[in-house]
């Protein structure tokens, strides 16, 4: 019976608010947060059912001290509680007092009243909905000091027009909460400054006036929907070192379930302290012309701009070491790789149908499976690679036979291969089925050419090896052929080096 008494009393406690606040000086209440030196407190909301009545609700203005005294004890006011000021809709200006070092969950929250605040230095953290739906804000500073803004933090605040984010790096914000500025409608540019390091999801959710953002350096981690439906968004500035990856249907400025607005983005500029870009970051942004890669760069990212069909030209800084990332970018006409490039990823630029011309760097060893798969207006290659890996006669970076489902075999139709000057060694099966080749200079520079390099090139007529390779094979089905002269240098033919070569009559 104690028990269920109890129970009831502790109910009905909560109900009419019996502990809402330890005690009030003029007008404001305040919790104790410390009784022992030094004496601090908070300021808290007031209930309806008080004697006093709803003081909050039709308060206008608020002036928040710096201490108050309270039984000849003197206590500094060190935060804003939760829901201190909750729906306090009459409110028009409040001043926070320096002392103040947070503002808590929901405790501006539907203050449509409030034009301008003024948030001290002092203060570290922003709660979760602190001033959500502060309809009437029209600008906001977030000082050096706050390390967070919580999740909704300024949701739906329509009326903010411009945000002013600390950025006094190692101090100043290092994360935005999810959802932290959705719907804050009246926003035209924003800038992400250089000590946040994650955006939440949602972050920038329907902020259908924003056309500019500007990404800082630190940010490592963006959200899902983190700008979704911003449907005026044209340009972004993007300065991470070193962003996470996406996914191809799921970058900040797409979801595949709604409205897409990649399609409206013209202007992408890559920060000079871009390090990485990541996978799938600008996929499917088709109304981008031109793409600057600054030498800062070492890697880009698989899918990073796939589906970019209006890119026309792509300048490559000449640190990236990984290459990826430019599948179905239809516009481009030619490309080149530079020689800082090691490594060329998988489906790199399949399905680009302009393309006619590449250059591939001096410094490739590796090329992925299907690079040029369906590269349908592809003719000419110039071949700097010192030293590149073998390939196998149906995986070459100029055909798939083995992986396309389409079969399309793009060999036939290439016209010129140029060796430049560094080449040492032709790998295996580079140009096999190159059969309107009809002629090849092999620089004085190689060393080896390996097997099948030139398999089934049965346009060739004639041939020139170089004095310095050791070792030679890959000629056989280049029935064009008619006579081959075999330098001294060479040690070791490989088997099958002129299988097939029917219309050869002497060696």
């Amino acid at each position: 019976m104690k028990t269920r008494l109890f129970s009831l009393w502790l109910l009905l406690s909560v109900a009419v608010g019996l502990s809402a606040y330890d005690f009030m000086v003029d007008g404001l209440c305040y919790n104790i947060t410390s009784s022992t030196a030094p004496y601090t407190v908070e300021v808290t909301y007031e209930y309806e059912q008080y004697p006093n009545g709803a003081i909050y609700r039709s308060m206008t203005t608020a002036n928040i001290p710096e201490s108050v005294t309270c039984n000849n004890r003197v206590y500094r006011v060190t935060s804003i509680g939760d829901s201190a000021f909750y729906y306090c809709t009459k409110l028009a200006s409040i001043t926070i007092p320096n002392s103040v070092t947070s503002i808590g969950i929901s405790a501006f929250l539907g203050c449509m009243g409030l034009t301008s605040i003024t948030i001290p230095n002092g203060v570290t953290s922003i709660g979760k909905s602190a001033f959500s739906e502060c309809t009437g804000l029209t600008s906001i500073t977030i000082p050096n000091g706050v390390t967070s803004i919580g999740e909704s933090a300024f949701y739906e605040c329509r009326g903010l027009t411009s945000i002013t984010i600390g950025n006094s790096v190692p101090n100043g914000v290092t994360s935005i909460g999810k959802s932290a500025f959705s719907e804050c409608t009246g926003l035209t540019s924003i800038t992400i400054p250089n000590g946040v390091t994650s955006i939440g999801e949602s972050a920038f959710y329907e902020c259908r006036g924003l056309t500019s953002i500007t990404i800082g350096n630190s940010v490592t981690s963006i959200g899902e929907f983190a700008f979704k439906r911003c449907s005026r968004l044209t340009s972004i500035i993007w300065n991470a070192k070193a962003c996470s990856d996406f996914i191809s249907n799921n970058t900040p400025f797409y979801r595949n379930s709604n409205f897409d607005l990649r399609s409206q983005i013209t202007s992408f500029v890559f920060g000079d302290s871009v390090q990485y870009i990541p996978t799938s970051l600008c996929n499917g942004l088709r109304n981008l012309t031109s793409i600057t890669i600054p030498n800062s760069v070492t890697s880009i990212g698989e899918s990073a701009f796939d589906g970019c069909t209006g890119l026309t030209s792509i300048t490559i800084g000449n640190s990236v070491t990984y290459l990826s990332g430019f599948s179905g970018c239809t516009s481009l006409t030619s490309v080149t790789i530079p020689n800082s490039v090691t490594s060329i990823g998988n489906y790199a630029f399949s399905g680009c149908t302009g393309l006619t011309s590449v250059t591939i760097g001096n410094s490739v060893k590796s090329i992925g499976k299907q690079v040029f798969r369906g590269c349908s207006s592809l003719t000419s290659i110039i071949w700097n690679a010192k030293n590149c890996n073998d390939f196998s006669s149906e995986n070459t970076p100029f055909y798939n036979g083995h992986y396309a489902s389409d079969n399309f075999d793009i060999r036939p139709q290439i016209t010129s291969f140029v060796f430049g000057d560094s080449v040492q060694h032709i790998p295996n099966g580079l140009c096999s089925g190159m059969s309107n080749l009809t002629s090849i200079t092999i620089p004085s520079s190689v060393t080896s050419i390996g097997d099948y390099a030139f398999k089934d090139c049965t346009g060739l007529t004639s041939i020139t090896i170089p004095n310095r390779v050791t070792y030679l094979s890959g000629f056989s089905g280049c029935i064009g052929l008619t006579s081959v002269t075999i330098p001294s240098s060479v040690t070791s033919i490989g088997d099958y080096a002129f299988k097939d070569c029917t219309g050869l009559t002497s060696i």
